[in-house]
């Protein structure tokens, strides 16, 4: 059954490995991936596929390194798990550029909370199933906060979020 999904890349466009999202869509179609849309320039796709999540990310994964000759991590959901984080936002009243949600393989540790470092009066950090969301409340570019459960993760803001959702909806 064919369903829409989304592919998040980690460490693209940042400074990092450069993928334009003209190849990012390409790579996507070449992986036989149906109705490919990329949003904004930080590694985001959406396409149509019968594959698992699992053989998704694998498959993208693999022809992703051989695109920039190094490993670029890929974080995969489906437009209701993007719809479910979009809820789960703790601040819906708050600003969403500042309100971030750091998208993880797998569920954050019970004691991930214990472990972040530096921050700030103005900054919080909730778990959520398979992300952990943060607010920003200075803005990301000036915070010094530490989430060392998020060190695999890749961040969007809820603004992403929202359109993402949207896109696979």
């Amino acid at each position: 059954m064919m369903r829409r999904l989304v592919a998040l890349l980690r460490g693209v466009n940042v400074g990092g490995v450069k993928v334009p999202m003209a190849d990012l869509k390409r790579i996507c179609s070449e992986a036989g991936f149906a109705d490919v849309a990329t949003y904004v320039n930080s590694g985001n796709a959406v396409f149509s596929t019968d594959r698992s999540e699992d053989e998704v990310k694998a498959e993208l994964e693999r022809r992703l390194a051989e695109f920039a000759g190094r490993a670029i991590p890929v974080l995969v959901r489906d437009g209701a798990e993007m719809a479910a984080v979009l809820a789960g936002n703790p601040w819906p009243e708050r600003e969403d550029k500042f309100a971030v949600a750091i998208f993880l393989d797998e569920a954050p540790a019970k004691d991930a909370l214990e472990t972040v470092k530096n921050k700030a009066a103005d900054e919080e950090v909730v778990l959520g199933n398979r992300e952990i969301y943060v607010w920003y409340g200075s803005g990301m570019g000036r915070s010094k906060l530490a989430i060392p459960a998020a060190r695999n993760g890749t961040a969007r803001n809820m603004n992403s979020v929202r359109k993402l959702a949207e896109m696979a909806s």
